[in-house]
């Protein structure tokens, strides 16, 4: 199979993953804080080892404020669920994930609490101008994503960052489509809330992600529970992570993500961005002057996208193309990807696209097997409409 869906779940998992979760299994599976015998112990160790990487690698000064989550979607609930708890707005892009969207309108009982900054691709003058027009004096946090689960268009998130620094705002990150993939600085880009997916370019396995947390801004409990620490107070303890934490944590996944974040770390996420870029170019320049075959954005350079492509073949609905494209192996996600938003900012809707997102592991043989496949596809709708 050629997997190409790795904006969603990236596959095949390293072989270090692997071992650091058998591992686990084997060495570390009693409840990490909650025992003080050796192996309570060990597992204890080896969760903080990955909050360490974890800090390493997205600039964080101090890992107790790395939290351990289900995904990135738990994530971006905790933080916009806690900061907007007692009212306020938010400021958005035009390009938000359901992640954010839908937290969002839940807590919108009377009305959207939320302004859409429309994102001008390629001009990054015109998207940071477009979000200072939306804040106002109810505004309490700027929430974006970094870059586009559809599109791959990247916003500038240092930019942004100093705008909030500017208003005095709390400046919140979906990166769960460049984690690891794109250089992040928590410092740098002024980023207080850090939402990850440790299952797609961190190279983690399924039910892992991580909310970092910078600054002094305060978000309550998401949930309550045993935490291994003032067991004898009936409140939650205050202290990150516990706060954030509750209940017995996924420590095989933790394991595995870690190893994963290592993997990331001796690659470079500099080098991982450029040579999946490097991919995207070379299947974008593979179809552009193929008939039918419909292209959405620019070129996916990195200094303006993620390595993500998205197209349509014009005759058939994206769903249709993925079946197709299924039965030559070649697996890609179809339809509207979670994220109408930027559907609707791209004039997609409803069909949505066909995405392709690369790991690691693609390699330039399987690009150039697509771009074939994509070219015969494109070549069979014409003959279809023509007959």
């Amino acid at each position: 199979m050629i997997y190409l869906d790795n904006a969603a779940t990236t596959w095949p998992k390293p072989l270090p993953v692997v071992r650091a979760m058998d591992e686990a299994l084997r060495r570390y599976g009693a409840n990490p804080g909650r025992g003080g015998h050796s192996m309570g112990l060990a597992a204890s160790q080896e969760v903080y080892r990955c909050r360490e990487t974890a800090a390493r690698l997205f600039h964080l000064s101090d890992p107790s404020g790395v939290i351990f989550t289900l995904n990135c979607t738990m994530a971006l609930n905790m933080v916009l669920k806690g900061l907007l708890r007692t009212g306020g707005r938010a400021v958005v892009s035009s390009l938000e994930h359901n992640a954010v969207m839908r937290p969002l309108n839940a807590l919108s009982t009377s009305g959207p609490i939320y302004d859409v900054a429309r994102v001008a691709e390629g001009d990054d003058d015109a998207t940071v101008e477009a979000f200072r027009r939306c804040i106002r004096p109810s505004t309490r946090v700027i929430v974006c994503t970094h870059a586009s689960n559809v599109f791959g268009t990247r916003l500038p998130i240092r930019r942004l960052g100093q705008l909030a620094r500017e208003y005095g705002l709390p400046f919140v990150v979906d990166a769960a489509q460049t984690g690891g993939v794109l250089p992040i600085d928590m410092e740098e880009d002024n980023i207080h809330f850090l939402c990850l997916a440790g299952h797609k370019g961190l190279y983690g396995p399924m039910g892992t992600g991580m909310l970092l947390c910078r600054g002094s801004y305060w978000l309550p409990p998401f949930i309550e529970g045993g935490t291994g620490s003032r067991s004898l107070e009936l409140v939650q303890p205050s202290d990150l992570p516990d706060r954030l934490e509750s209940g017995t944590p996924n420590t095989p996944g933790i394991c595995g993500l870690r190893a994963g974040m290592e993997l990331v770390l001796s690659r470079s996420p500099q080098r991982i961005a450029r040579q999946e870029s490097a991919l995207m170019c070379r299947l974008y320049r593979r179809v552009k002057e193929v008939p039918r075959i419909r292209l959405y954005t620019g070129m996916p350079e990195l200094e303006r996208s993620a390595p993500v492509l998205s197209l349509n073949v014009e005759g058939y609905g994206s769903e249709k193309t993925a079946a197709l494209l299924n039965r030559q192996g070649i697996a890609v996600r179809a339809g509207l990807h979670c994220a109408p938003c930027a559907h609707q900012h791209y004039g997609t809707l409803p069909g949505g696209t066909v995405r392709f997102a690369p790991s690691l592991f693609t390699t330039e043989a399987e690009i150039d097997r697509v771009g074939d496949v994509l070219e015969q596809l494109a070549k069979n709708s014409e003959k279809s409409l023509q007959s």
